[in-house]
């Protein structure tokens, strides 16, 4: 592994991959939102004790106005796509919902293009447009 983040990167999926499965099994018989709900406050305490632990505790308030906005957009969108994916593994397959829910990967790239500056080469939007062709084969209906 040349690139350190592509560690983190594959924990990350194996982790999300296991949030489908176990989140499938949780909500059986529980409404989606509350389960989100529960999910998040577990979610808090784990990152408190990890911060904690690990000592990465620093002032929130030193931080600028711009980090607030964005990190607070960002839960923003985090929530309700919690609550999105929640309710869609609910009443679909989680072996259909997971691959769409990561069509993610294709407006990240669309989107970092566009907003970021940043450039993937021919090989990486390829990959790219390989991920969104396998969401269209599974959300087309036979």
């Amino acid at each position: 592994m040349s690139n350190p983040w592509f560690f983190w990167a594959i924990l990350s999926a194996v982790f999300a991959a296991l949030t489908a499965i176990f989140a499938k099994i949780g909500i059986k018989g529980v409404d989606s939102d509350f389960a989100t709900l529960i999910r998040t406050v577990i979610i808090v305490f784990v990152l408190t004790g990890f911060i904690g632990y690990t000592g990465k505790w620093s002032n929130p308030l030193t931080l600028t106005a711009k980090t607030w906005t964005f990190l607070a957009l960002s839960a923003f969108a985090t929530g309700i796509s919690w609550v999105c994916y929640f309710r869609a593994l609910q009443i679909g397959d989680a072996s259909k919902v997971a691959p769409v829910d990561k069509f993610s990967l294709v407006l990240v790239a669309v989107f970092a293009f566009a907003f970021l500056g940043e450039r993937p080469s021919a090989r990486e939007w390829l990959g790219i447009a390989l991920v969104a062709a396998g969401v269209l084969v599974l959300a087309i209906k036979r």
